[in-house]
């Protein structure tokens, strides 16, 4: 199918740390949102509104999807009808994928076959950018980068992140890299918004001095900070139904209350509570781009409006400050 011309006009696209890659400001990502999530033509039609409005970078895991994997099959179907160079796919290993004491965590023979398998479910010969998902205590570090540096160079992968490193970690996995001239450390994806902001004292700062990209997932806190729940939590929400547990113990009363404050500024300043919440994570030059994930096509169009935001000013940062207290 022919895709929109002038796809590449309004979206902006920042560089990743000190590298060549340039990421779009507002990236997709398929957890909980494709594979046994939304139906394969919902999620076509998400995944090409998506690339209609510039955001070329898709960010997967071995995990992902019912039954686990099912997004990356999917996701590769989809992009099979898409020009596969103007495409930065990633996915990343290391939470439980199989059964058995080489089904997670950071052991070079769990990142390594984790990778050939994403690549065979994805349906291409190579990924843009593969993670280590999470730091394992248990392995040498060594282990981990070092099994990511095999991959770029058998030609698996080209970039190499990582995810869920808090430092001191994260400054420990740079010095290996450097080191061994090892490929770099090019980007890092920490769980980061306004109600969670960890990030700002474990991984900005170090990314920021050493040239590391910065991807922000659960920009929204999966949907805490838009108005789905300001109300209260829907019956045909993902939280409210079996599995949303997770989401559930984030929409807290005290956390409820405080996007509710946000959610007053928001309007005032003339936008959504999520278009507000992805442009102030986005008003930081250490951050690359924010993940979104979508359960419609509509709603990327809504969140890429994050983009036309006006500036904050002073007054508006303190505000928000004080909202979130």
């Amino acid at each position: 199918m022919g895709f929109a011309a002038d796809r590449y006009d309004t979206m902006s696209y920042r560089r990743c740390g000190h590298s060549g890659l340039k990421l779009p400001a507002i990236s997709l990502g398929g957890w909980q949102a494709i594979g046994g999530y939304r139906d394969a033509e919902l999620s076509k039609r998400i995944v090409f509104t998506a690339f209609d409005h510039g955001i070329t970078h898709f960010d997967l895991a071995n995990n992902y999807g019912v039954p686990a994997g099912a997004s990356e099959t999917l996701f590769g179907s989809i992009i099979a009808e898409m020009p596969r160079e103007e495409l930065v796919i990633s996915s990343k290993a290391g939470f439980r994928m199989w059964p058995g004491p080489y089904g997670e965590w950071g052991s070079r023979k769990y990142l390594i076959e984790s990778c050939e398998a994403s690549l065979a479910r994805l349906g291409v010969d190579h990924v843009d950018i593969f993670y280590s998902h999470r730091f394992d205590p248990d392995t040498p570090l060594e282990e981990t980068l070092g099994a990511l540096e095999t991959l770029v160079r058998q030609g698996k992968t080209l970039y190499v992140g990582i995810s869920n490193y808090a430092d001191p970690h994260f400054s420990a996995a740079l010095d290996i890299m450097r080191a061994r001239s090892w490929a770099p450390i090019t980007i890092h994806q920490p769980y980061y918004h306004l109600l969670a902001r960890d990030a700002e004292r474990e991984v900005l700062p170090t990314a920021g001095t050493s040239g590391v990209g910065v991807i922000a997932f659960c920009p929204l806190g999966q949907g805490l900070l838009t108005d789905r729940y300001l109300a209260g939590i829907p019956a045909d929400s993902r939280a409210a139904q079996e599995g949303g547990a997770w989401l559930r113990s984030s929409l807290t009363p005290e956390n409820l209350e405080r996007a509710r404050r946000l959610d007053v500024i928001a309007r005032r300043r003339g936008q959504s509570l999520a278009e507000m919440s992805l442009a102030w994570l986005l008003k930081d030059p250490r951050v690359t781009s924010v993940l979104i994930g979508a359960s419609s096509p509509e709603q990327v169009i809504r969140n890429v409006g994050c983009l036309k935001s006006p500036p904050f000013s002073a007054a508006d940062l303190a505000d928000i400050d004080v909202a979130c207290a």
